[in-house]
Formats: structure tokens, C-alpha cells, sequence
């Protein structure tokens, strides 16, 4: 049982426990706009911090029209945007990922794409329209790949009984076709993070996989999610403390975009983590999303702030 004093953390959105300032941070410089495509998988994984599932449609599919009102939004609201992000779920259930995916090159943008690369991602015409755009936009797509450990064993563990195998035949898809891709892993298993980038570098070098193993950016470690650890609550003395930025944590560079089940509208989310949090919520419009962000959730410390992690390139 966790002590009195833990229980009552994260509570008030400007005042620690300890009765200190929480820290907040400012969209200093918006960089990734992350559209989540719906929480429908086609697999469950054991510790999916969204909640995927074949079942789970409490956020549902974003439609191609709602993605290209928000990039008017981007325009008017003058957004320095570089890159256009789609999760799930698994994007590639949304029928009209592909259409999303070609309004979003067509402006210009970078668009990386998270996927398991398995059954939705290997239909006859997802194929056919990934190769398309890859032909018309080149390195401007992306696709990242959720390869939880670099071997099949504790892949399986978290993603079900042959799921490795299912991932690397997208893998090996992608890899002639030429279309770029990237990894993300995690660093649940124990490892060193040395010991766990030579793992990768090895699967990358047996498949001829054109990815740097050592660079954060082409494979993405990210920490554990656990909500039964304890964590220490972000304060604004902490940024003097641990020689950091607010400027460094993901909210300062980035927003998603979610449709809530029984929703009117899209809403605006302060993080890609807290879809369900509603204080995390900032409303229907990016103008509503330029607000600062209190960090009061067990995430943002221990994800963004000590983990260093982002979910964007």
C-alpha cells in the first residue's frame, strides 16, 4: 500500500503535496501535431498505455476532413509545425489513413507514422498506397516501428505468441520497398541501454535494416510506464536542480489531436500520454491549445521530465 503522503501527489494542478509551485510549461515552440487515429488495434499488448484493443473505441477514427481542418489551423495560427504525427490504436485500421497521410505531404510536412507493422499495415491497398507516397515523397515519410526488445521472446511476452515474426515480415516489406522507417523499443527488460542498442544494431544488421541503432532518434528507447512506482512531483526549483529546460519536455513541442467516443468534435490534448485525462484537455481549437501545461500527472515526471523521452523524431 502506497504511504499517505504519496497518495495525496499530483492533486492540486499548481501546488505540490509538499506545498510547493508546480511546474508548467509553455508551448515555447510547436514543432509535432499528432493526430491519434482511434484506439482500435488489431492486438492487445500487455502494458498499452492507451488501452488498444480489437474492443476499445473510446477515442474513434479521425476522419481526412478533420485532419485537414486542423492543418488550416496550423496556417492561421502560424505554427512553426514540422512534422505531422499519427498513433492509435493502429493507424493503419483507419480506412482513411492513407488519404490523412497524402493532405499532410502535400503541405510539406514530415509525416511519421507509429505502427506494428502487421495484418492492417499489409492489406493489398494500404501496400499499394504506401508505396505510392513513398514514390511522390520520398524520406518525407516515415514509418515507426513498435519492436518492444530486439528479440522475439520478450516481444512476444508483451505483444502475444508470434507477433515478432508477424512485425518483421511488415519489416522486411518496407525494407524493399524503400520506404524509411525508424524503431521504437523499451527499456523495461533490464538491460543497459549499451547492452540493449547492440541487441538492436545485431536484428538491424541480420535483416539489412537500414537503421542507426546508437541515434535516439532512429531508435527510440522509452521508459517504462509504471503506475506503482513512486515518482517525485515536478516542481519549478526542479529545472535549476536537474539542469533541464521546460523548453526540453515534450509539451513544449507538441499537441494531439483526439476524438473523444460521444464527442461533437475533436479535442486538443496537452500530451500523446493522457488522452483520457480531462485536465489535460485544452478544448476544440489550437488557438485553446497554445495554454500552458501544469505538470500534474506521475508521467509527466517520470516519462518527460526525469526520462527524457518524446514521442516525436
Amino acid at each position: 500500500m502506497k504511504d499517505t503522503s504519496e497518495l495525496q501527489k499530483f492533486q492540486d494542478p499548481l501546488i505540490t503535496a509538499k506545498g510547493e509551485t508546480r511546474a508548467h510549461v509553455a508551448l515555447s515552440d510547436p514543432q509535432t501535431l499528432w493526430f491519434n487515429t482511434g484506439t482500435l488495434c488489431n492486438i492487445e499488448c500487455e502494458n498499452c498505455y492507451i488501452l488498444s484493443s480489437p474492443t476499445n473505441d473510446a477515442l474513434l477514427y479521425i476522419t481526412a476532413d478533420e485532419v485537414r481542418d486542423y492543418l488550416d489551423q496550423l496556417d492561421a495560427r502560424n505554427w512553426a509545425v514540422r512534422e505531422i504525427g499519427f498513433t492509435g490504436g493502429e493507424p493503419f485500421m483507419n480506412p482513411q489513413i492513407l488519404e490523412m497521410t497524402q493532405s499532410a505531404l502535400e503541405r510539406g510536412f514530415d509525416v511519421l507514422i507509429l505502427t506494428n507493422a502487421m495484418q492492417p499495415m499489409m492489406r493489398p491497398r494500404i501496400k499499394d498506397g504506401l508505396q505510392a507516397l513513398q514514390a511522390q515523397y520520398g524520406d518525407k515519410l516515415t514509418l515507426r516501428i513498435s519492436v518492444d526488445h530486439w528479440g522475439a521472446e520478450l516481444h512476444d511476452k508483451e505483444r502475444g505468441t508470434h507477433s515478432f515474426d508477424r512485425t518483421l515480415t511488415g519489416m522486411q516489406w518496407l525494407r524493399d520497398t524503400g520506404i524509411k522507417m525508424t524503431i521504437a523499443g523499451r527499456t523495461v527488460w533490464g538491460e543497459s541501454e549499451p547492452e540493449a542498442r547492440q541487441g538492436y544494431a545485431d536484428f538491424f544488421a541480420e535483416n539489412n535494416f537500414n537503421i542507426d541503432a546508437l541515434s535516439p532518434s532512429e531508435t527510440v528507447l522509452f521508459p517504462e510506464m509504471d503506475d506503482t512506482t513512486e515518482v517525485p512531483e515536478i516542481t519549478t526549483d526542479c529545472w535549476g536542480i536537474l539542469n533541464k529546460s521546460p523548453n526540453d519536455v515534450m509539451c513544449a513541442t507538441s499537441r494531439m489531436v483526439v476524438r473523444h467516443k460521444g464527442s461533437d468534435a475533436p479535442s486538443v490534448i496537452a500530451c500523446t500520454l493522457l488522452p483520457y485525462e480531462p485536465e489535460f484537455d485544452l478544448g476544440p481549437t489550437l488557438q485553446d491549445a497554445e495554454s500552458s501545461v501544469q505538470l500534474n500527472h506521475r508521467h509527466c515526471a517520470k516519462f518527460c521530465v526525469l526520462g527524457g523521452a518524446s514521442c516525436s523524431a
